[in-house]
């Protein structure tokens, strides 16, 4: 009699040993699967803690030379999509130029830093489309014939001569955002209508069909400066730059 229940016994281990397994297993893929989406998020964190770090040490280091500097938060933006661009081997010119479409355009919201010798060589006046706003840019776009300034990263291209004299041609770099800048010939150029005085006088400046447009004045110096592959930074603190564009975080 007492022999009758060790099949039993037997099969009681068989199924301890099945469930302790398939526990095993579970907890096997558990761990995998927190390891495969924890460690990729915990290295994205790691980056951008590491780009933020290396952008406040390097805002710090910048010499104004008689001019302000962009805000951090905004230099921060700039900076992270630059050191992108350069590590996919695309600047050739190491100049950032940054727009701060946030400001006034009665403001010299136009920063121009030499990313080598770390010094900001231009500060000045720069319009927005005249379908993004009047005094303030607020409505942005990558359409032909919108008339509307459009967001995110450039890169400069070659000069050519127009109706306004020597002006930049520039390549937009994100999707969706600016990457039409060449089909609606958006360039960087000089205009009469870029002027402190009209801008003091209608409290507001002149504005573009869409091209940051500087002062006849600085145009030449500038478009030289920049010209050949370096990288333009246009900002606005819009969720929609920010949920669309690959460059900033």
């Amino acid at each position: 009699m007492r022999y009758t229940f060790l099949p039993f016994i037997f099969l009681g281990f068989i199924l301890l040993f099945s469930v302790n397994e398939n526990l095993v297993n579970r907890t096997f893929q558990i761990n995998s699967f927190t390891t495969n989406v924890v460690k990729p998020i915990a290295m994205v964190k790691n980056e951008a803690d590491n780009i933020k770090e290396k952008s406040e040490l390097l805002y710090c280091e910048i010499q104004p030379d008689g001019f302000s500097l962009p805000e951090l938060e905004i230099f921060t933006k700039a900076f992270e999509g630059y050191t992108a661009l350069e590590t996919q081997g695309k600047i050739k010119n190491n100049i950032l130029t940054i727009i701060d479409f946030s400001l006034s355009s009665t403001k010299d919201r136009m920063w121009v830093i030499d990313m080598v010798n770390k010094k900001v060589i231009l500060q000045t006046l720069v319009s927005h489309g005249i379908k993004s706003g009047k005094e303030f840019a607020k409505s942005f776009s990558n359409q032909n014939e919108s008339y509307k300034s459009s967001l995110g990263f450039y890169l400069t291209g070659e000069t050519y001569i127009g109706k306004h004299g020597i002006s930049l041609k520039l390549d937009g770099l994100e999707f969706g955002l600016n990457d039409k800048a060449r089909e609606r010939a958006v360039v960087i150029h000089g205009a009469e209508y870029v002027s402190r005085k009209l801008a003091n006088k209608q409290g507001y400046l002149g504005r573009s069909q869409g091209c940051p447009a500087v002062a006849t004045a600085i145009a030449p110096k500038l478009i030289q400066t920049i010209k050949n592959k370096s990288v333009l930074f246009i900002y606005h603190p819009t969720r929609m730059y920010v949920n669309k564009s690959k460059l900033v975080s």
